[in-house]
């Protein structure tokens, strides 16, 4: 059930956010949560995983604040199912992307996120890598995210 989120935690999520994502959130929007999701006027735009506060994908398709890697039109239907991204699908990878940094999952074909996931290594030793686990699917399109 969603909540107005106080003006003192609205505040401080919003710090949160800048800190963690450089990005300036309007103070006038309206911040709700509901259970682990906060909704920024009525839309899902982030939600905490393992204690960690991520942005939804609905709203990096309207804010572009993370880095991403690109998989190939075969990797996207497993990604798209909640696969994690193996070394063999991705096809380009932003430059400095740190072990445990949260992207964005992209297809080569339309350039659109469609999943957020964990690097489990850094972007040199991806491109290094010739097979195995790249990246830890967090979040993707028709999930229970998705789908609030």
């Amino acid at each position: 059930m969603k909540k107005a989120m106080k003006s003192r935690d609205a505040k401080e999520f919003i710090e949160k956010a800048r800190e963690k994502f450089s990005i300036e959130l309007p103070k006038k929007d309206r911040y709700e949560t509901d259970e682990s999701i906060v909704l920024i006027n009525n839309e899902p735009a982030f939600f905490y995983h393992e204690n960690e506060l991520l942005p939804t994908l609905k709203f990096i398709l309207k804010n572009d604040i993370l880095k991403k890697i690109t998989v190939d039109m075969g990797a996207v239907k497993f990604v798209a199912q909640g696969a994690d991204i193996m070394r063999p699908g991705i096809t380009k990878i932003d430059n400095g992307i740190k072990k445990d940094e949260i992207i964005a999952v992209v297809d080569e074909t339309h350039g659109k996120p469609f999943a957020i996931g964990k690097a489990l290594f850094p972007a040199e030793e991806i491109r290094a890598m010739g097979s195995g686990r790249a990246i830890r699917n967090i979040h993707y399109a028709g999930d229970e995210i998705w789908n609030i």
